[in-house]
């Protein structure tokens, strides 16, 4: 017994020491009393009439554009506009070298002249035959060969009008005309150089007046660009707007007039087309601009500064401020930001007060220490409603 009693005495001794410890721990920690309360700035939620757009890279390009490949081969004797001219639909702009093609024309011509006149003659030796046969003066043989023969020259008069037509198409192709009125490029062949029907191109024509900048959009946006497209006031309505190369504002609205058929299986996204008006020629077919379109969060908006936001796993959170300055963390639905702002769609009420600075240092329940969350901007420079921005 008396070798028990000396093992077990040092753990009553321990267990002695552990509550004297704990007892002095809650003794301090009383003396201490409660967390001291966390600086924040604030910020008083409230509506704000802001203009809110999403933005997408898009080209250029022409609605009407044409190639003009040489119809026919030969060298090119005749060059009738400037490179960079503006041109009508039917205006002469090339010729090639019509010669062969006018005396294959002219050919083609006399053979139709003598298939005319030996079809006259068949239809003349037709006829006699025929009031022989009623007379019973002439074999019957005699009369089918007749008629055959006036039915194989009326064949030859329409392959000889047949090869006219031809030739002459030629001979027309040999001049080229402007397929429609726009603007004709830098030509791609000099005066005198041999052209290649089919395979020469010899410029390009395009109408820049409307023109139209191609974007390409995700899948989850296909919905409301249709319904944009088929929105009358958004096609009166500045809801397209560019962004010209040096960050330029261009100034006239556009509307949709296209949306492609399929999405890219490359890329999973479909390609919409804009119409904007082009008076003074500033857009070119082929420049990169950015295309402005309204997103829903415009007019007047609950708003929060964007340092006020806490992601967790995706989704966003603010911390109100509630009685006793005790902060509770609350789940937002978030818009458009907008020059240090954010758009709130849903989760806040106007006249809350959030924490706008300081979040970091946060927890749920805990107490902070503001000044007047009315007026939160002269104090901690936070809370000045933004200036509505594109």
């Amino acid at each position: 017994m008396t070798w028990n009693s000396k093992r077990v005495w040092p753990v009553f001794v321990s267990s002695a020491l552990l509550l004297a410890s704990c007892g002095s721990k809650d003794e301090e920690a009383q003396q201490q009393g409660p967390p001291p309360a966390v600086p924040v700035a604030v910020y008083k939620v409230q509506s704000e009439d802001v203009v809110s757009t999403d933005t997408y890279p898009g080209t250029v390009v022409p609605l009407n554009e044409v190639q003009l490949l040489a119809e026919v081969t030969g060298f090119l004797t005749n060059i009738y506009v400037q490179d960079g001219q503006r041109v009508t639909k039917g205006q002469k702009l090339y010729t090639i070298d019509r010669t062969r093609y006018a005396a294959a024309a002219n050919e083609a011509q006399a053979q139709l002249d003598v298939a005319k006149t030996n079809y006259d003659r068949a239809v003349q030796d037709a006829q006699r035959y025929e009031r022989l046969d009623k007379l019973d003066a002439v074999a019957k043989q005699q009369v089918d060969i007749a008629q055959a023969s006036r039915a194989n020259a009326a064949s030859q008069v329409e392959a000889a009008r047949a090869n006219l037509r031809s030739v002459n198409l030629d001979l027309n192709h040999a001049t080229i005309t402007a397929p429609l009125t726009g603007t004709i490029g830098i030509s791609q062949v000099k005066l005198g150089a041999l052209v290649t029907q089919g395979q020469t191109l010899l410029n390009t024509v395009s109408a820049e007046d409307p023109i139209a900048v191609d974007v390409n959009i995700g899948e989850a946006d296909i919905t409301r660009f249709l319904e944009l497209q088929n929105n009358s006031s958004a096609r009166q309505d500045s809801v397209f707007t560019l962004m010209l190369p040096g960050n330029q504002e261009y100034s006239l609205p556009g509307k949709i007039v296209t949306v492609d058929r399929a999405v890219d299986p490359q890329t999973g996204t479909l390609r919409v087309r804009v119409q904007f008006p082009n008076p003074k020629k500033l857009l070119k077919a082929g420049m990169n601009v950015s295309v402005r379109v309204r997103n829903q969060d415009n007019g007047n908006q609950l708003v929060i500064p964007t340092k006020a936001l806490v992601e967790q796993l995706g989704e966003f959170y603010v911390y109100v401020v509630g009685d006793s300055n005790k902060v509770a963390q609350q789940k937002v639905a978030t818009g458009a930001k907008i020059q240090g702002k954010t758009v709130v769609r849903g989760g806040l009420k106007q006249g809350q007060t959030i924490v706008s600075d300081g979040v970091q240092n946060l927890r749920q329940g805990a107490v902070v220490q503001v000044g007047d969350p009315s007026q939160p901007a002269a104090a901690q420079g936070q809370g000045q409603p933004a200036a509505s921005g594109k």
